[in-house]
């Protein structure tokens, strides 16, 4: 897909170029492809995609006949139901920020921005587990983890599709099912999943992108008024997806802050958590994916689970991706984060750009 997308980014004129990295079209890049062609008239009609299932984020959301929130209410949907995604259409609200509209198993439609797409696959058991740790990635929409496997009655935490976690341990309770151990990235605790719902991750999997391009050569914009992330090679865009910046919340303001930056320090799992159960913006967030630094405070490309709104600000001050689009600018980016290594710091890294200003027409 990103050589499809490259492709597509530099055929387009500088003006359909700003249109189309503004517009909620781009939203549906998050999706595979199912042809080997890129036309905005397929994107318009949604065609051409093989969808996943879909799990919702949110407390609650609605189903309409249509793909409109005007539409004819059928009915409702609640957190963490994961339904086929058997269609993908663009909603009516032409000035929304996200007009991407995902078909609930052929029932109703429901908005994209509280559905995570994800899969349902399990995964063959390792045994042993390297002794320094090995990187692994959730593939079921969501499995619960426990504290102890002689009480497994006491659950310790859920872990979402696309999550990363370092495991530690294969091990089996007394009825013969087999765990991973999970060591925590934040906190000094342990708890034990289902092994068969992590896939471990090879050095194939996170190997760099446009390795031979010259580091000097790669640059990050991330375009505030737009909400999106362009990467550059040699100056041409190759790469772009929509993304959730900081925004300004009720105790504060979280906007992330305009300037150049680098990319020096990364890690590909990080348990990310401020304030507690009674602050509304509070949040405990185990296994984010693919953190890329910018500042020394903690803000960062990453991999978002949580929602699916990309288009609008809504973070702490991060940049929010997909996961899948958080890989992406993980690989490409400068350092090289070697497999089995937690955290990478170096002097130099990629640079980024944050700007405040729209783009020219």
């Amino acid at each position: 897909m990103d050589s499809l997308l490259s492709s597509f980014l530099q055929s387009l004129s500088r003006r359909e170029f700003l249109k189309f990295s503004g517009s909620a079209l781009l939203g549906l890049f998050t999706l595979p492809f199912s042809n080997q062609s890129l036309r905005l008239n397929q994107l318009r009609t949604a065609q051409g995609y093989t969808l996943p299932y879909g799990r919702v984020t949110a407390k609650k959301i609605d189903g309409y006949d249509k793909p409109s929130f005007s539409a004819e209410l059928k009915q409702s949907y609640w957190e963490n139901l994961v339904m086929p995604i058997t269609g993908v259409a663009l909603g009516d609200e032409e000035s929304g920020h996200n007009r991407v509209w995902y078909q609930f198993n052929s029932e109703s439609y429901v908005h994209s921005g509280d559905v995570q797409p994800v899969d349902i696959q399990t995964n063959p058991i390792v045994d042993p587990i390297l002794p320094e740790g090995q990187l692994a990635v959730v593939t079921v929409p969501f499995t619960d983890t426990v504290w102890s496997l002689r009480q497994q009655e006491f659950l310790a935490y859920r872990l979402y599709y696309a999550t990363t976690h370092w495991v530690y341990e294969t091990v089996q309770d007394n009825q013969g099912k087999t765990w991973y151990r999970i060591n925590d990235d934040k906190w000094k605790i342990k708890h034990f999943v289902n092994a068969t719902h992590l896939h471990l991750v090879t050095a194939d999997e996170i190997a760099p992108l446009s390795p031979d391009v010259p580091a000097e050569e790669k640059r990050l914009e991330i375009h505030l008024p737009e909400q999106v992330v362009i990467a550059y090679e040699y100056n041409q865009p190759v790469w772009m997806a929509r993304t959730a910046t900081g925004a300004r919340f009720r105790d504060g303001d979280y906007r992330t802050p305009v300037g150049n930056y680098i990319t020096n320090r990364k890690r590909p799992s990080r348990h990310m958590a401020a304030g507690d159960g009674a602050d509304a913006n509070g949040y405990d967030l185990p296994g984010v994916p693919w953190v890329c630094y910018l500042m020394e405070n903690g803000i960062s490309f990453h991999g978002t689970y949580w929602h699916n709104n990309f288009g609008r600000p809504r973070s702490h001050g991060c940049v929010n991706l997909s996961p899948q689009h958080a890989l992406w600018v993980y690989r490409w980016t400068n350092p090289v984060v070697p497999l089995a290594t937690m955290t990478a710091i170096e002097k130099n890294g990629t640079m980024v750009e944050v700007i405040d200003q729209p783009m020219a027409d």
